[in-house]
């Protein structure tokens, strides 16, 4: 990630281990099952980002307390400073799918010493620059491969991907239609 006041270091995780981040997500199930039991409609959320152009396309992205550029690169009239809208799309969907193999495997008691996913997303760039509208302006397709590592048999492990798979927020998100209103406004 490139921060805004341009910096080329990303900020440190953490180091935890096995039993604290079981401990975690166990604390943090327990909460929102009891918080949402006590009120059905704390279990809706409305998350909040916003943004503004800078340099040639980039955005400057703030998402609560965190600040992001999103660029292109120069081939797309970028500066090439940091990830591209859809590389940050992506990038979501890993992170999304690392946060819920981790839920699941906790709750399910599933173990997961380790967690890597490699994302591929093909994307026809002639729907964007308008030469040709028959075909889709976002991923015609997207790819993920994901490595655990652990003791688990296969089988525990498609176990756990097919619950992670019914329950990621970022895959129902590239999985299936979502309404979107966008009303623009003249300053």
């Amino acid at each position: 990630m490139t921060l805004l006041d341009n910096t080329t270091t990303t900020p440190a995780v953490p180091a935890v281990s096995s039993d604290e981040r079981a401990e975690r997500l166990r604390e943090a199930g327990t909460a929102w099952s009891e918080r949402i039991a006590a009120d059905q409609t704390s279990a809706h959320l409305t998350y909040r980002v916003s943004g503004s152009g800078s340099g040639s396309v980039a955005s400057e992205i703030v998402a609560g307390k965190h600040r992001f550029l999103v660029d292109e690169p120069a081939a797309l009239a970028g500066d090439d400073v940091a990830a591209s809208p859809v590389e940050y799309a992506l990038a979501a969907l890993i992170s999304c799918q690392i946060v819920v193999y981790r839920l699941y495997a906790n709750a399910l008691g599933i173990r997961v010493d380790d967690i890597s996913i490699k994302a591929e997303g093909d994307l026809d760039a002639r729907k964007l620059f308008g030469i040709e509208e028959g075909v889709r302006a976002g991923f015609g397709a997207v790819r993920l491969v994901v490595t655990v590592d652990g003791p688990e048999t296969e089988e525990r492990y498609q176990q756990l991907k097919d619950a992670v798979d019914a329950h990621c927020p970022v895959l129902d998100l590239f999985a299936n239609p979502t309404p979107v209103a966008v009303i623009l406004e003249k300053a």
